[in-house]
């Protein structure tokens, strides 16, 4: 871990992640009280966050996942391009209350895009718990119903987070990249 550590500057210790997930699982359960919570996780940065949310959460959880795939389309004038979002698999939200669990917010479009998808789908109510939020890159109006911590830093690894694939089993959140060759050792 100490040649690990050389590559990265720990901005979240494990401590302060544990206290502050347990805070927002009591703040859930109290807002949730007397309801079943549809937990629908983004994949991949809200695995860690989710596994460790609702294991806080007092009230009965039902968890789903999904998986966002990003396409870029040519517009019909030259050289315009946009980006769909598709995501599998579709999570059955009809008339449920729903609690979109994403480990980063940063644009907020693909959170917007499905908070008005579930809700388009029949979901009762739809809230958002992220682990980490960057409101300074946020490009809709958009606000998270639940937030563990507000970063400004550009690229985060660790609790989940990863480059794409590398640095996610970290149990701290860091900044910078983290050496590969530790990273596979673990």
């Amino acid at each position: 871990m100490a040649e690990e550590k050389t590559n990265l500057r720990v901005l979240l210790t494990t401590e302060q992640i544990a206290k502050r997930v347990k805070e927002l699982a009591r703040q859930i359960s109290e807002d949730y009280r007397g309801k079943t919570l549809h937990a629908v996780c983004v994949l991949e940065n809200g695995f860690i966050f989710m596994a460790d949310l609702v294991r806080g959460i007092e009230v009965p959880v039902v968890c789903q996942f999904m998986k966002p795939q990003f396409t870029e389309v040519q517009g019909p004038s030259a050289g315009g391009s946009t980006t769909e979002i598709f995501f599998t698999p579709e999570p059955n939200v009809k008339g449920q209350d729903v609690l979109l669990i994403e480990g980063l917010v940063q644009s907020g479009i693909t959170s917007e895009f499905l908070i008005r998808t579930m809700m388009a789908r029949g979901a009762k109510s739809v809230k958002l718990v992220a682990f980490l939020d960057k409101q300074k890159e946020r490009r809709v109006s958009l606000q998270p119903d639940y937030f563990g911590f507000l970063i400004d830093e550009s690229f985060v690894v660790g609790y989940g987070l990863g480059s794409p694939h590398l640095g996610r089993n970290l149990p701290y959140v860091a900044s910078g990249l983290p050496n590969p060759a530790t990273a596979a050792a673990k």
